[in-house]
């Protein structure tokens, strides 16, 4: 009976599906997007921060996503980054406000995700 499970599962999956993601996958990318947007924003507003992207590339290399999932973490980081570059040129007020509600937020997530899901 479990065999029938599974190849119904695997017959209504799109073709070129060949991977289930993880439950914390949408944690996951909003976690990207949101170190994105501070690689932008912290050296904007505040010189001497946390290298961002770096600590996107260690994420990324902890959780061994396959190459599908590393392009989305990947474009959620860029979409995080893009979106704040469009909006600010100099550090305002709301880009300093920004930066210390996506810290907390990032903060937050990061928690969320490691006490959930985390072995």
């Amino acid at each position: 009976m479990r065999l029938v499970t599974v190849l119904a599962t695997v017959w209504c999956l799109p073709s070129g599906a060949r991977a289930v993601d993880p439950l914390y996958q949408p944690q996951m990318e909003r976690l990207a997007e949101i170190m994105g947007s501070l690689y932008f924003l912290e050296p904007l507003c505040k010189a001497g921060g946390a290298d961002w992207r770096a600590q996107m590339e260690a994420l990324i290399a902890a959780d061994e996503p396959d190459e599908d999932r590393r392009q989305r973490l990947a474009g959620a980081f860029n979409s995080g980054y893009t979106s704040f570059a469009r909006l600010y040129e100099v550090c305002t007020d709301s880009a300093s406000e920004a930066l210390t509600r996506l810290l907390a937020e990032a903060e937050k997530t990061a928690r969320d995700i490691h006490s959930r899901y985390a072995e």
